[in-house]
């Protein structure tokens, strides 16, 4: 029974954002088919196979050692706060991000994550059938996040038509990190969150298809590549990620703090003028039928929506934190579900950092198209999400 409400959930979720597109006749359904099937082939080589776990292990084994090396930095400026057997949220999930954003930029700088992103990005568009930018931005979404990967096309966002750059901002509510996985690794367990990066890739692209559906001729269908020209020297490339670094751990733990704070006192009013009403409990029970669609019940489907709640209201670390003390409790189900749909950066603040983006690199002409379309944002990060768990959802009980 609840496997079928699992299944429902799918078409459920689709149905509804159907029902939110404004040009139903443009959508593109055959791509739609093709990216869930090659979601569900996706999910099950990498949770049910000897294959799919063994490239779970090493993508996890790698990052295990991203992290050992960032924690040697941090042990030789901050060496009393690395000895504790309890280190703080801030030592073990957010200062790793220093040494994880500089290892992926230079990565970059000698174009190996560029190319890696330029051909995957080609096969998803020949599997997809829908444009190779926008399928080389969703690659991008996976290792930079959304402000990064609208930066590296700048200059390719600043030629396209406002409906075109709608998508762009659409998808970026459904990004993730290289630099922030080492802190999600730190609190819930790898697989599920490195099965929900590719998941949360390809939705991106079904979502945006739904909500955005633009035709893009084959002049247009172009990728950038950047200019000899524009490369610094390396150890300026370098120095500068390192504070590009410390700017991100700055901003999250800020958000963390802010956004903690304010659902206190949010709740302290709230349980002034009710007794015991929470921000957690309203939003568990707007977001509760969608948590029995993804084949949960009782006492664990009401916690699954208030980390929704949570992660919609403040951010996926602050969801991520109240996982992190009771997921020993959890069903394998309730856990796979939970993780899948809390790895990606959809909430209000992520509507936030998307405007500000295309404010800073595009006219204010053209960044307005993201302040009309803030419900569009909303709906696609959500809907993203709950795709990507109901996926891994069937395959996990």
């Amino acid at each position: 029974m609840y496997f079928l409400l699992n299944a429902l959930g799918v078409l459920v979720v689709i149905g509804l954002v159907y029902l939110c597109s404004p040009n139903k006749r443009n959508v593109k359904y055959k791509s739609i088919l093709i990216l869930l099937i090659v979601e569900l082939l996706i999910t099950w080589l990498m949770l049910s196979t000897k294959i799919g776990t063994w490239v779970i292990n090493q993508i996890a084994s790698f990052f295990t050692w991203l992290i050992s090396c960032a924690n040697e930095g941090i042990s030789f400026v901050f060496p009393s706060a690395m000895a504790n057997e309890q280190v703080d949220f801030f030592f073990s999930a957010l200062m790793p991000i220093i040494f994880i954003v500089t290892f992926f930029d230079i990565l970059t700088y000698f174009g190996i994550l560029t190319w890696l992103m330029d051909k995957v990005g080609w096969i998803i568009s020949k599997v997809s059938g829908l444009p190779k930018l926008e399928s080389f931005f969703s690659i991008q979404m996976m290792f930079l996040g959304n402000t990064e990967a609208l930066a590296v096309i700048r200059h390719q966002l600043v030629a396209l038509r406002e409906q075109r750059l709608l998508t762009f901002g659409i998808m970026s509510m459904s990004s993730i990190s290289g630099s922030i996985i080492g802190a999600y690794l730190s609190m819930v367990p790898a697989t599920y969150v490195f099965v929900a990066i590719p998941l949360n890739c390809l939705n991106a692209l079904l979502i945006a298809n739904m909500l955005n559906p633009v035709d893009v001729s084959k002049e247009d269908d172009i990728v950038y590549v950047p200019a000899e020209h524009e490369r610094k020297d390396f150890f300026s490339t370098i120095s500068n990620s390192m504070l590009v670094g410390i700017r991100m751990v700055i901003v999250i733990a800020a958000m963390v703090i802010g956004y903690v704070a304010l659902t206190a006192s949010i709740n302290g009013i709230l349980g002034f003028v009710v007794e015991g009403l929470t921000i957690q409990k309203i939003f568990s029970v707007v977001f509760s039928p969608f948590a029995y669609l993804l084949g949960l019940s009782g006492k664990d489907a009401m916690y699954v929506a208030q980390l929704m709640g949570i992660k919609l209201a403040t951010n996926e670390f602050v969801a991520m934190l109240d996982l992190k003390d009771k997921i020993s409790g959890l069903a394998p189900h309730t856990v796979a579900v939970a993780v899948t749909f809390l790895t990606s950066f959809a909430n209000f603040s992520t509507v936030g950092m998307i405007y500000g983006t295309f404010n800073s690199i595009l006219s204010e002409e053209k960044s307005h198209i993201i302040g009309q379309n803030v419900w569009k944002l909303l709906v696609s990060g959500m809907a993203v999400s709950l795709l990507s768990a109901m996926v891994v959802g069937l395959f996990v009980w």
